[in-house]
């Protein structure tokens, strides 16, 4: 996958190299340079000595002083070793196709210091002086040098600088500018933009095959506990549809959402409408034992194996509707349906549910449960609805796994979305996988429930989609093969607009990057 961007040009002095104070006082020093005499000493006007003399006489100080400071200066110059190994990665990751430049606004005497340096200079495959140019920063001829000695295109290079005026300037050139600030922040924006997010999150993925577990949140009273549930890991093997990523514990009949006991709950607890409903349509299992189980779903018309626990939640009858509607018995359960068409048309989903946390959970499901069946009445019950109600979530503030629904949902209705993508990226953390975000939660405790890897998995689908609109949901190992998407004449018409256009539109997404418990309703016999 080639690079977004081709090139970085990164200042040197507070960015890839640091220094300590020296003898002059900081207020003393700061006027010194920001004064016109130094900035002529920076663009080569003035040799060494007249500018400290010059200096001297402006700020009533011998020119020897003056020497004796900025000596210590250069002595105390120390490179950014994390900083310089991220270029050095990034560059061999890129397969040559990324250039790195140095652009600083520094003399030619104090450069020729900065050199003896031990650092790995290779790095660069030029650096530009101001000394050098006779132009400064944030003046737009020195920029204009750069860009016309390196030949590389603004819209494709990251400028680094620690002053906002140069950074301005970069990006009125049309230049990416990022603000070197916290030197962590920078280097995780590096990694998202010259990066490939879906390869960067199969990477993540891979690594951490079998232990992308769930956990839950953490607060005054409780300390993040990690829990082995089956439920995100199905959801998981249905976006990836690679069994290796995944650690599941089935069963032959009915499935539980715990793995085994049950955690922070009863430890007894009781097989569920939801979970068996998701495994029957993401795994291949027999007809005639599935529809054995739904017949048993239908004879309990409750939503755990256990009288016990009368619950309510519309996600899980979706997820239910779903399991009927991929073998064909949608006919059944008519009257859920209804209920499931009066949630999303009065937006009863809009605080999330009683065990799942965001709109966008109930939203996802919904066109999950299309996905599963090209049911005409069904899609005309639905998806004109749910179109209209995801438009309205569009650029609502979201953690990343809502973000990813969201762009999921979109696509699969016809929408490109690319204010939600702005937001998805920048999410991405340096080790590939994206932030966690929140699914579900226990409905007495209110304590949520996430898993960086369906985070991370459901993230790639929704850059996917924006790289390519006729990619929607995985082709699931479904029993009847049904849970793939119906696409829309508007994605279909966007799909044929190639490849181009699709990684441009990605990479104008990523100019933004840095601008900026289980339970179900009822179900009737």
């Amino acid at each position: 996958m080639a690079c977004q961007y081709t090139a970085i040009i990164f200042d040197l002095g507070d960015v890839l190299f640091k220094w300590s104070q020296t003898s002059i006082s900081t207020r003393t020093l700061r006027e010194v340079l920001s004064s016109p005499t130094w900035f002529d000493y920076e663009r080569g006007r003035l040799s060494e000595a007249d500018c400290y003399a010059k200096v001297g006489q402006e700020f009533m100080m011998e020119p020897d002083e003056i020497a004796q400071a900025f000596q210590q200066a250069r002595d105390s110059v120390r490179a950014d070793d994390e900083l310089i190994a991220l270029i050095r990665e990034l560059k061999a990751q890129s397969n040559g196709e990324l250039r790195v430049f140095a652009m600083s606004n520094i003399s030619l005497p104090d450069y020729e210091v900065l050199r003896t340096k031990p650092v790995d200079w290779s790095i660069f495959d030029r650096v530009f002086t101001s000394g050098a140019a006779g132009e400064r920063k944030p003046n737009l001829g020195f920029f204009k040098q750069v860009l016309s000695a390196t030949g590389v295109d603004p819209q494709r290079t990251i400028f680094v600088d620690d002053r906002s005026e140069n950074v301005l300037s970069a990006r009125s050139l049309g230049l990416y500018g990022i603000i070197f600030d916290n030197p962590k922040t920078v280097a995780r924006a590096l990694r998202n933009l010259v990066g490939d997010p879906i390869t960067r999150g199969r990477a993540f993925l891979k690594q951490n095959a079998g232990r992308l577990l769930s956990v839950t949140d953490k607060n005054d009273k409780h300390a993040a506990v990690e829990l082995r549930e089956n439920f995100a890991q199905l959801l998981i093997l249905e976006a990836t549809n690679n069994r290796t990523l995944v650690d599941l514990v089935e069963h032959p009949r009915t499935w539980n959402f715990f793995q085994g006991k049950g955690q922070l709950t009863t430890e007894q607890f009781p097989f569920d409408l939801d979970t068996t409903s998701l495994a029957l349509t993401v795994l291949r299992r027999d007809k005639k034992l599935a529809f054995s189980i739904m017949d048993e779903m239908l004879e309990d018309d409750q939503t755990y194996f256990d009288h016990r626990r009368p619950r309510f939640d519309p996600i899980v009858c979706v997820n239910t509707l779903s399991l009927f509607y991929s073998y064909g018995r949608g006919n059944e359960l008519q009257k859920t349906l209804q209920w499931v068409h009066e949630v999303l048309r009065n937006r009863a989903y809009l605080e999330g549910t009683r065990y799942y946390e965001t709109p966008e959970c109930f939203l996802f499901f919904t066109s999950r449960l299309l996905a599963s069946s090209d049911d005409q009445q069904l899609h005309a019950m639905l998806k004109p609805l749910l179109k209209e109600r995801v438009q309205e979530r569009i650029g609502a503030k979201g953690d990343a796994l809502a973000l990813a629904m969201r762009i999921i949902v979109t696509d699969f209705v016809g929408i490109r979305n690319e204010v939600d993508l702005r937001a998805l990226l920048p999410l991405q953390c340096e080790d590939g996988g994206w932030e966690i975000g929140w699914m579900y939660k226990y409905g007495s405790s209110g304590i949520r429930i996430g898993n960086r890897g369906l985070t991370t998995a459901l993230a790639i689908k929704a850059v996917e989609a924006m790289r390519n609109p006729s990619i929607l949901m995985s082709h699931s190992p479904s029993p009847s093969s049904n849970i793939v998407a119906t696409p829309s004449s508007k994605v279909k018409s966007t799909a044929a607009t190639g490849r181009h256009q699709r990684t441009k539109s990605l990479r104008d997404s990523l100019q933004w990057l840095w601008h900026v418990g289980k339970s179900s309703k009822p179900i009737e016999a």
